[in-house]
């Protein structure tokens, strides 16, 4: 079986689907690889590295879609990309359903066997190809570095000669994996962290980190069983915007990350808190391109409002696209052995599985 990938627009996307690792782990279970010409020459890996592995490296895309049993992306190829592909082929990537909808029906319909990988359920075997998470920790990471380097004072507290230079203080807001990476990393580089979450079940995590959990007086736990935040209800928004005000008078940095799949994000920081805020104060929304966490969130802009920063990024994995190539490769490969029967050596659409079955869009 042939499993190819093509370059992306690199202007939205620089994370790579095969990189040289995971192209050598396909060919040992029995797949030839084809990439386009300069497929990672922008992370530095040179085509030579691929084709040293057996990789078939090629400058016709069309050949490359034509010939193809599987591909693999990071989002939807575009319509006359989309327009090469025929009967029974496989498209496996980030395809964002809810925002593509019209263009996997299409796919849909013409019998091609379209799997977005963001609907991989929440279950310990399909962990290892879990790309949300993957991605997400690093996005955490990431806006918590974007956030201090924007931020005109020191971090952790120094006690000097000339006097002492108190810690900043940071919150997040939404304490799934991109939350607590940010918990982490701030705490590691010497913060004061607090964090709100509308699921219960994150107070321990955010403790274990040591952070400091905010909890909304006669919480309910907003909870979906597959693990993901669900909206919550007027009494609770309103308990937490009254606990939110009070808080941000006192914050110096706050890192936005909460989402609920498939709908805009909810505004939760909204402009009277903000106009509370202290001035020199940062906001990074990691939800921007879903509308983002605040009142004034521009997608790739900074925005300044009483002198607090609001900034939010298409795609911050962008600026990790090596780290982020490297974990989402190997989701990615774990997901397609799953999907591979080598014996028969051919796909095994297995509806039984519940990871085939909640990932391939019908």
């Amino acid at each position: 079986m042939k499993i190819a990938s093509i370059s992306e627009n690199q202007k939205i996307e620089k994370r790579l689907s095969i990189t040289p690792e995971i192209a050598k782990r396909y060919m040992s279970l029995g797949f030839e690889v084809s990439l386009s010409e300069n497929y990672g020459s922008h992370l530095g890996i040179k085509d030579e590295e691929y084709t040293a592995l057996g990789v078939s490296i090629s400058k016709d895309d069309k050949e490359i879609i034509t010939n193809a049993d599987i591909i693999i992306q990071l989002g939807i190829l575009d319509n006359d990309k989309s327009a090469l592909l025929k009967d029974n082929q496989t498209l496996i990537g980030v395809l964002n359903p809810y925002e593509n909808k019209d263009e996997i029906n299409n796919l849909v319909k013409r019998n091609i066997n379209i799997f977005s990988l963001e609907q991989l359920p929440r279950i310990t075997r399909a962990q290892s190809m879990d790309i949300l998470s993957s991605q997400a920790n690093l996005a955490g990471y990431k806006a918590v570095v974007e956030s201090f380097a924007n931020f005109e004072k020191a971090i952790p507290m120094m006690m000097t000669a000339a006097g002492t230079i108190p810690a900043a203080k940071v919150l997040v807001v939404g304490a799934g994996v991109a939350g607590l990476q940010a918990i982490a990393t701030a705490k590691r580089m010497g913060a004061i962290v607090y964090a709100t979450d509308v699921r219960m079940a994150s107070k321990e995590q955010v403790e274990s980190l040591g952070g400091k959990f905010l909890t909304v007086e006669g919480s309910e736990n907003l909870e979906t069983e597959g693990g993901y935040a669900k909206e919550a209800s007027d009494d609770f928004k309103k308990k937490q915007e009254e606990l939110l005000s009070e808080t941000l008078k006192k914050i110096d940095i706050v890192i936005c990350t909460a989402l609920i799949p498939g709908k805009k994000a909810p505004i939760i920081i909204k402009e009277n808190m903000i106009k509370n805020m202290k001035a020199g104060s940062i906001i990074y929304d990691l939800a921007a391109i879903q509308g983002g966490n605040t009142a004034f969130t521009k997608v790739d802009e900074i925005v300044d409002k009483n002198g607090v920063k609001i900034m939010g990024e298409s795609n911050i994995l962008n600026k990790l696209p090596t780290s982020a190539s490297n974990l989402y490769a190997k989701n990615v490969f774990n997901f397609v052995s799953n999907l591979y029967d080598k014996e028969k050596k051919n796909i095994n659409i297995n509806l039984d599985d519940e990871i085939i079955e909640k990932t391939l869009i019908k």
